[in-house]
C-alpha cells in the first residue's frame, strides 16, 4: 500500500516532523511506500538537495530496519534552467524521484506559481524537454482566494477564504494549459475536494491526449467544514479547506465508485502551538490510513477497488515496475488499536471527533 502524498518536514522544520519519525509512523500504519512533497525547508528544487534527502532517507530506513520505499517529488520553479535541471534529475533518479510538483496557488511554504503566464511556461518547458512523467499540481487559483475573510476567532472563516471555485477554476486552467502545450505526461490533481472539479477532470479525459489522475485525502472524505465551528476548529485548518457535508459525502461516494484514482493522506504535521498561535494549515494523517481503509471496506469497497486505490493505480500512473513496491496489504490487517495508538505520536488529533463518535464503524468487522 502506498501513500503518494506526504510532508515529512525535517531539516529546518524538524520540530514539526522528521524523516525518521514520519517513516516509522508510515510503516507502523501498514504502508509499503510514501512519496514525499518538495516544500521542505530548504526545498527539494535542486539536484544536491534531492540527493541529500534520498541519502538521509536511505540511512534512516537502514538504521530502523524498515521495509518501506521512500520516493519524492522534485519541486518546480518558474526558472527554465531550474526546470531543465530537475527534469534531468528525474530521468536519472527515477523511481526515487517519482515526479514533479507545482503549487498553482500559495500554500504552506513559498513555492506558489500563481501567474497564468508562468504556469503556461511550465507546460511549454516540459514539452520542450520531452518530459513524460507525472506533474502533480496543488490547484487553488489565487485570484479567487481572499485572505481578508480569515478571522482567527472563527476558524470556519478559512473555508470562505479559499472557496470551491478557487479549486474548480485552477483545475480548469491546468487542463487547458496542458492541452494547449500538448503535454505528454500525466497531470495529477492533488487532494481534490470539490465535485465540480472531479466532473471537469472526467470531461477532459474524453478529449485530451495526455493522462489525468486525481487523489482524495482522508480528511476531505471523512471531515466537513461544520466541524470547524467548534472550540478547536483551528485544528482542522488546511489547504484546500474542508468542504460542506454534501460535498464531503459526494467525494467519498465517488471514491467508492472508482471515479477517483487513489487515496492520499497529505500528512502535514505542525506543532500544537503553531496551530493555536500561527494557525498553520495542515494536519497529521498517516496514523489514520488503516482506519480509512477499514471504513472503505465497511462501506462496500471490494478487494479489487482497495488494491487499485491504495497501490495498483499508483504504480501504473507513475510507470513503476510492480516489483519495486510489493503490496503487502498490511494496513488492511492492522489490530484495531493501531490507529488510535499511532495518533498519540502527534500533539493533536484532527480526526478525534469522528473516530470516537463512530468507533463501532471501525470495530464492527474485527
Amino acid at each position: 500500500m502506498i501513500d503518494p502524498h506526504v510532508h515529512l518536514r525535517d531539516w529546518n522544520q524538524n520540530h514539526k516532523e522528521t524523516l525518521k519519525h514520519g517513516l516509522y509512523v508510515a510503516f507502523k500504519a501498514g504502508l509499503d511506500a510514501v512519496f514525499e512533497m518538495p516544500n521542505t525547508d530548504p526545498a527539494l528544487t535542486n539536484k544536491n538537495k534531492i540527493i541529500e534527502r534520498i541519502k538521509l532517507a536511505d540511512k534512516i530506513i537502514d538504521q530502523l530496519g524498515l521495509k518501506i520505499f521512500h520516493g519524492l517529488y522534485a519541486g518546480i520553479t518558474v526558472d527554465p534552467k531550474q526546470i531543465e535541471e530537475i527534469v534531468e534529475v528525474y530521468h536519472k533518479l527515477f523511481p526515487r524521484v517519482v515526479g514533479l510538483k507545482m503549487f498553482a496557488g500559495h500554500s504552506t511554504g513559498n513555492m506558489g506559481i500563481v501567474n497564468e503566464k508562468d504556469q503556461k511556461l511550465i507546460y511549454k518547458t516540459l514539452l520542450d524537454l520531452g518530459y513524460r512523467g507525472v506533474l502533480a499540481v496543488h490547484c487553488e487559483k489565487e485570484s479567487y482566494i481572499d485572505q481578508k475573510l480569515w478571522n482567527p476567532v472563527n476558524p470556519y472563516s478559512h473555508t470562505m477564504t479559499r472557496p470551491p471555485k478557487a479549486e474548480v477554476e485552477s483545475v480548469k486552467d491546468q487542463i487547458r494549459f496542458a492541452d494547449e502545450f500538448s503535454y505528454k505526461g500525466t497531470l495529477h490533481i492533488l487532494h481534490i475536494s470539490v465535485p465540480k472539479a472531479l466532473e471537469e477532470i472526467e470531461r477532459a479525459r474524453n478529449h485530451v491526449s495526455y493522462k489525468i489522475s486525481c487523489g482524495l485525502t482522508l480528511h476531505h472524505a471523512l471531515l466537513n467544514n461544520e466541524m470547524m465551528q467548534g472550540q478547536n476548529g483551528y485544528l482542522l485548518k488546511m489547504n484546500p479547506p474542508l468542504r460542506s457535508k454534501d460535498m464531503q459525502e459526494y467525494m467519498f461516494n465517488s471514491l467508492l465508485k472508482g471515479r477517483i484514482d487513489w487515496i492520499e493522506t497529505d500528512h502535514a504535521p505542525h506543532t500544537l502551538k503553531e496551530k493555536k498561535e500561527k494557525y498553520m494549515s495542515g494536519i497529521p494523517a498517516l496514523p489514520y490510513y488503516p482506519y480509512f481503509v477499514r471504513i472503505l471496506r465497511n462501506n462496500g469497497a471490494s478487494n479489487d477497488l482497495i488494491d487499485k486505490i491504495t497501490h495498483n493505480n499508483i504504480i501504473r500512473t507513475f510507470g513503476m515496475q510492480p516489483d519495486i513496491i510489493p503490496n503487502s496489504r498490511r494496513a488492511d490487517m492492522q489490530d484495531k488499536k493501531v490507529s488510535f495508538s499511532l495518533a498519540k505520536e502527534y500533539e493533536f488529533d484532527a480526526f478525534r471527533q469522528i473516530v470516537y463518535n463512530n468507533k463501532e464503524n471501525f470495530l464492527k468487522s474485527h
